[in-house]
């Protein structure tokens, strides 16, 4: 295939967040098929769209954008991607009760799934209350009143099955734990969103403990198996997707 794939790095650039919209209109402009969207734009970017899939829209939260026939269409495929992954390694664990931190666009996204994947008490925590408590909004009138905010993280972790992290806490550029180490304990399963790095803080410190853990890796892969269908028409080979990752990695 003919194909070309370009990072544009707002950070190495000393691109303002303000700039998306040129960027978009520029990539549009150079016949580019679509771009992907990831933190801190995957809300910020909708505004700027035609359309949004069902799935974006029930969301709230785009990480697909596809350019097609003058119309900029925004998809979420970090959702499928999750959930997928977690199909995959922690089918067993508990959905009972799941703590989650972040509410923004990832957090959106991971939230659906869950609940989606049937979870039946979801507990956000966000930094800014307001945004959990849009998102606890916006998914109870979907799935019934299953989604709550949280400020007691105490009252949280002993209530938690499980734990999942989808703040950019633990990314190179934010180094640390989104919660104080000691709540976390070895009965919790826990879930990374983030991938650069592959092991973050609260990885390492949840199999220092003994949990069940999930990296990023896995959504990270899945979310783009179905972004390059969205791109291309085309079904790529996922099992090279992933060698070709864990040799990125590496």
């Amino acid at each position: 295939m003919d194909y070309v794939y370009r990072l544009i790095d707002f950070d190495q650039l000393g691109l303002e967040d303000a700039a998306l919209d040129d960027i978009m209109a520029s990539a549009e402009e150079l016949g580019f098929s679509g771009l992907n969207v990831t933190h801190p734009f995957k809300q910020s970017v909708i505004p700027f769209l035609t359309d949004l899939s069902p799935e974006a829209s029930a969301i709230g939260a785009v990480n697909t954008v596809v350019f097609r026939h003058g119309r900029r269409i925004g998809h979420n495929t970090d959702s499928w991607g999750f959930a997928e992954s977690f199909r995959e390694s922690m089918d067993d664990c508990s959905l009972d009760n799941v703590l989650q931190f972040g509410a923004g666009g990832a957090g959106a996204a991971v939230a659906y799934a869950l609940l989606e994947m049937g979870v039946e008490d979801l507990v956000l925590f966000d930094k800014v209350p307001a945004r959990g408590a849009q998102l606890a909004e916006r998914l109870n009138l979907k799935f019934g009143p299953k989604v709550t905010v949280q400020a007691d993280l105490k009252a949280a972790f002993a209530g938690a099955a499980g734990v999942v992290n989808t703040t950019p806490i633990g990314m190179e550029k934010y180094p640390g734990l989104p919660f104080a180490a000691d709540l976390l304990t070895p009965r919790h399963w826990v879930a990374e969103i983030i991938y650069f790095p592959a092991e973050t803080e609260l990885l390492r410190h949840g199999r220092q403990l003994g949990c069940r853990t999930l990296s990023g890796l896995g959504m990270a892969v899945n979310q783009a198996v179905r972004a390059f269908e969205l791109f291309t028409g085309v079904k790529p080979d996922k099992v090279a997707m992933e060698r070709h990752f864990e040799e990125r990695k590496a």
